[in-house]
């Protein structure tokens, strides 16, 4: 671990010349690779316990601290380390702010971050100075400002971060962007993806169950209600982009050939947290009285510099079904999940669709067929192992994650952005260029190994 000392005497160094040649400087940390990694949690609740779980069940981690301010998620995660017969950790959770001498503690060489959304940039932004290479949570960043920190910070200090965005490792989506790189579907054109689903049993709860049971949230909430739904009474715009764009992104190689350069954003009116609530708790419950500000279905339009567009849809107030609305087109074909069917042209039968079973199971990423019954029961499907097992041998080998800091900058500030067009009728919003023009050499991610930090 690098330590603070070290991190100052590095920005000496460095002076006001990073600015002009990011990513140069400090393309990677020369550090010896180990056999184990020291990790560290910072958020035990729902979501950091899943990762302190499938962090334990590999045989290359130590898990050497965990912060939470509420005792009783230190309690369950100490008694998962026990059941494995692991070391009892160093614990931190005095006060918000413990995560601090948690970064500054002996014995951490990186750190996954699962806390509520206004603590993550922060977060991430104090482990890559203390030197600890960071696993961080989505959604990464609520500003454009917090973008840019996540950013210079990594450029700043030559620490790593990677976004944990787990739907880039979902099988299915793994095997169609094996098929963008083959070139099945021709020049890609047009993408369409989002976050549908029904959040209202998250957003609302009795305060004794993290899911549904009755119509409260912020003090009287349990789990996410007690942070999430303030978002949703504060905000219009799409808060939760990343699980939708983010496989997108990686298969149009954004920050890498590629980039976004504008969208415009517009939303419905919020009627949907109005009504569960008056339909759970009847028109007199106090929070009936509650303006919600986030309208129900909030589309993003987003445009690239090679010419693709991107739609992505926020839907999540309202009673649907669960889908992510992935939509991928060429000159060629496409495949459309919703319905789970592809369109090959000079393949499939003209202006019939294909049942996409035979075509995933053709395309199959390598790293599902090799690993894929060891990433049984991981989590999302088996997703949350590839990720945990990307974060892990990255961080071992101390090089860039296959989902940077550039990426966790530009897919998270779909948020602000689409905020600010919603604000303004729909007017066109400029993507920051989070990469300052490198995004024109960076070499596309090499998505289709099967091992990380090689």
């Amino acid at each position: 671990m690098k330590s603070r000392r070290n991190f100052i005497k590095r920005s000496a160094v460095i002076g006001a010349g990073i600015s002009l040649a990011p990513n140069l400087v400090f393309p990677f940390n020369p550090k010896p690779a180990t056999d184990r990694l020291k990790i560290a949690f910072i958020g035990v609740g729902l979501r950091g316990t899943n990762h302190l779980n499938n962090a334990i069940h590999r045989k290359d981690t130590e898990i050497t601290a965990i912060c939470d301010i509420d005792p009783k998620r230190i309690d369950i995660a100490l008694e998962l380390l026990k059941k494995d017969g692991r070391k009892k950790p160093m614990v931190f959770g005095k006060d918000e702010n413990d995560y601090l001498n948690l970064l500054d503690a002996p014995d951490v060489d990186a750190v996954i971050i699962a806390t509520p959304w206004l603590w993550h940039t922060k977060m991430a932004v104090a482990a890559m100075k203390a030197g600890v290479y960071a696993g961080l949570e989505v959604s990464a960043s609520q500003t454009i400002e917090e973008c840019w920190d996540l950013v210079n910070t990594h450029e700043a200090t030559g620490t790593h971060m990677m976004f944990l965005e787990n739907v880039n490792f979902r099988r299915d989506v793994m095997a169609v962007l094996h098929m963008v790189k083959q070139n099945v579907f021709g020049e890609m054109l047009h993408y369409r993806c989002g976050y549908q689903h029904d959040l209202r049993e998250v957003k609302f709860n009795n305060g004794e169950q993290p899911y549904g049971g009755g119509v409260e949230f912020g003090e009287k909430g349990l789990s996410e209600a007690r942070w999430r739904t303030k978002h949703s009474v504060l905000r219009n715009g799409d808060t939760y982009p990343t699980h939708g764009v983010g496989p997108i992104a990686a298969m149009a190689d954004i920050n890498r050939g590629n980039r976004f350069t504008s969208m415009t954003a517009n939303a419905t009116k919020a009627v949907g947290l109005h009504k569960y609530v008056v339909d759970h708790g009847g028109e007199d419950h106090p929070n009936a009285k509650i303006k919600f500000k986030q309208g129900d279905v909030i589309t993003s339009m987003i445009e690239c510099a090679n010419g693709e567009t991107i739609i992505v849809t926020h839907d999540t107030n309202l009673p649907r079904p669960y889908s992510l609305g992935f939509r991928v087109q060429g000159a060629n074909g496409l495949w459309e999940k919703d319905g789970d069917r592809i369109y090959v042209e000079g393949q499939s039968e003209p202006h019939q669709w294909d049942n996409s079973a035979e075509w995933l199971k053709k395309y199959d990423h390598p790293i599902w067929q090799k690993y894929g019954e060891e990433a049984t029961g991981a989590g999302h499907g088996g997703m949350d192992y590839f990720v945990m097992k990307s974060f892990v041998e990255s961080a071992l080998a101390n090089v860039a994650p296959p989902i940077d800091a550039y990426d966790a900058a530009a897919w998270s500030a779909i948020t602000p952005l689409s905020e600010a067009s919603i604000e303004n009728n729909g007017e066109p919003q400029e993507f920051p260029d989070f990469t300052r023009g490198q995004w024109v050499a960076r070499a596309p991610y090499d998505w289709m190994k099967d091992e990380y930090g090689k």
